[in-house]
């Protein structure tokens, strides 16, 4: 490793502060005088001392650990997921293409990442499953807000879904904004009326509050684009999203198996339906039309 240059300060920094770019012109050239740092570049930048110490297990068993990381991985991606999906809404509201592109291209490669997250949970016995499910408590997945922002995004809006985040005013309001914007869905098809294509006024002006249902012009609008040159930026923006869908329904279908195999028909956590609602969940699909139009072309 290389000395610090002999530019660089050796004024002590707090711990967690982010260091200034060193005169050198490299993009971080640590001070590693003896007690001149109370912490790393690294740790200043990835917070790694506190991802580290968020894992509190509740029970005697050692494979709530798992469970819990796993989840907490979980979430971390979901929050990454929604900033692509936001950046790829708001660069269609700006007609900027290549910039969604890149998102959404971006999201599928965290997608399957977020997905292969169900790995160390698929083979959970019922058994093993119930050693530290009691820890759990009133504890659900149904409540994760970041994954709510998902689903809201991808046109699955619901008041109701508000209601388990009455008492985190931050999270409550985040949905609250999410719920009342209209969907990544919903900017793609204004993207194609402002292209010329015959979406309809009723869809285009609909309440973005409200979950998204399937329209046979917007069908017949995607079938007339993937009927066309193949090598059009909306069909490669069409088969971007499909893969979004693709790996969405993964996502669900992984759940459930998951679950099944871990508590079968049971209640879920929460009070939620469990098994029964996760089959419904994984039935729908995310951008519909993509996927009817196709029998059209």
């Amino acid at each position: 490793m290389s000395q610090p240059s002999p530019t660089a300060s050796t004024t002590p920094r707090a711990a967690g502060a982010v260091p200034a770019p060193a005169e050198t012109g490299t993009p971080f050239a640590p001070d590693l005088s003896i007690g001149s740092r109370h912490t790393t570049p690294y740790e200043d930048y990835v917070q790694a001392g506190v991802l580290t110490h968020l894992q509190h297990p509740l029970s005697d068993d050692p494979g709530e650990m798992v469970f819990l990381v796993t989840t907490q991985v979980m979430e971390l991606w979901f929050t990454v997921i929604v900033h692509e999906w936001q950046t790829a809404a708001e660069a269609l509201r700006c007609d900027d293409l290549p910039v969604a592109m890149d998102a959404l291209k971006r999201s599928a490669h965290e997608l399957t990442a977020l997905n292969a997250s169900w790995q160390p949970l698929a083979r959970l016995t019922p058994t093993q499953f119930n050693a530290y499910r009691s820890a759990l408590g009133e504890g659900s997945g149904f409540q994760s807000a970041m994954y709510r922002r998902m689903e809201f995004l991808l046109g699955e809006k619901s008041a109701a879904m508000l209601v388990p985040h009455r008492g985190a005013p931050r999270e409550h309001a985040e949905l609250a904004k999410a719920l009342d914007e209209p969907s990544l869905w919903d900017e793609v098809l204004r993207l194609l009326a402002r292209r010329g294509h015959p979406v309809p006024d009723a869809v285009l002006r609909r309440d973005p509050a409200l979950r998204y249902e399937p329209d046979r012009a917007v069908e017949a609008v995607w079938a007339g684009i993937y009927a066309g040159s193949g090598e059009s930026e909306l069909v490669r923006l069409g088969e971007a999203l499909t893969d979004v869908g693709e790996l969405v329904w993964r996502w669900r279908n992984d759940h459930l198996v998951a679950t099944r195999r871990a508590m079968g028909a049971k209640m879920g956590t929460g009070g939620s339906a469990g098994v029964a609602w996760l089959e419904k969940r994984a039935r729908k699909s995310v951008f519909p039309e993509l996927w009817t139009a196709r029998s059209y072309v």
